[in-house]
């Protein structure tokens, strides 16, 4: 099987593999977003099949909403996924895989919730959620 991305935290305690494709990058202003990343979070998807977990030393999970859980390092505190409940896909934060990454950012999704210090300016669409 071929792998597409590799990637981790900052500190090497979650690493994973990707075997399938990797989805254009959407970037997420939601306020769950910020609060886990310190600003919006920009992330690719894959089927969670594909998505293979070499070291989970340090990973664990986080039910943020009814919606979905977020994967993090508990040493380092990466934000590494996101995954919706009950869904084939796999969000994984763009800033954890190794380059080249060969994804860009499409588009940008809850910009109604973004905060006041930054404007988004790169002409991509923006939706004002999901």
């Amino acid at each position: 099987m071929t792998v597409h991305a590799t990637g981790s935290c900052l500190c090497q305690g979650v690493t994973f593999e990707v075997t399938g494709e990797l989805h254009p990058i959407l970037a997420c202003h939601c306020s769950q977003c910020a609060k886990t990343s310190g600003n919006f979070a920009a992330m690719t998807r894959c089927a969670a099949a594909d998505l293979k977990i070499l070291n989970d030393e340090t990973l664990r999970w986080y039910r943020s909403s009814e919606l979905g859980r977020r994967g993090f390092c508990a040493r380092c505190g990466g934000n590494l996924f996101w995954k919706q409940e009950g869904a084939a896909d796999i969000y994984i934060t763009a800033g954890t895989l190794d380059k080249p990454t060969g994804v860009k950012i499409a588009e940008h999704i809850f910009v109604g919730s973004k905060s006041d210090y930054y404007d988004i300016t790169d002409g991509l669409p923006q939706k004002q959620e999901w």
